[in-house]
């Protein structure tokens, strides 16, 4: 993981970094790599990344983490958390400006629609 802006060890529920799960994202993409004997590595292009998200639970404040969760549009990859992270509230911010960047650097934009119910059935579309 060359370029790498960021890496970090999966924590256990404890707090310490004792399991085989590294994230990581460099400027155009991010990469979760898991296992020890046997290892695979998935990465993800930043364009494709669509929304994220922040959880933590009580027992991730009081240790001082949180999940990262990821929606994007990876075929193979599709949605996946970055679990159990610390300073995980500026790791959001920072993948969130770098997914925003990479997104206009690509000229990649993602439509939303917003519509009543009643409009969903798709009858008024092409009139």
């Amino acid at each position: 993981m060359q370029d790498t802006i960021w890496r970090a060890r999966k924590r256990n529920f404890l707090g310490l970094p004792w399991t085989f799960t590294v994230y990581g994202f460099s400027k155009d993409r991010l990469f979760i790599k898991t296992g020890v004997l046997s290892t695979k590595e998935d990465e993800v292009r930043l364009y494709r990344i669509t929304d994220v998200s922040l959880h933590r639970s009580l027992w991730q404040r009081i240790m001082g983490m949180g999940s990262i969760k990821i929606y994007s549009a990876d075929q193979s990859l599709g949605d996946f958390e970055i679990k159990n992270i610390r300073d995980c509230e500026n790791v959001k911010e920072q993948l969130s400006q770098l997914v925003e960047d990479e997104r206009q650097a690509k000229r990649v934009s993602s439509r939303e629609f917003l519509m009543d119910e009643g409009e969903a059935d798709g009858d008024d579309i092409l009139s």
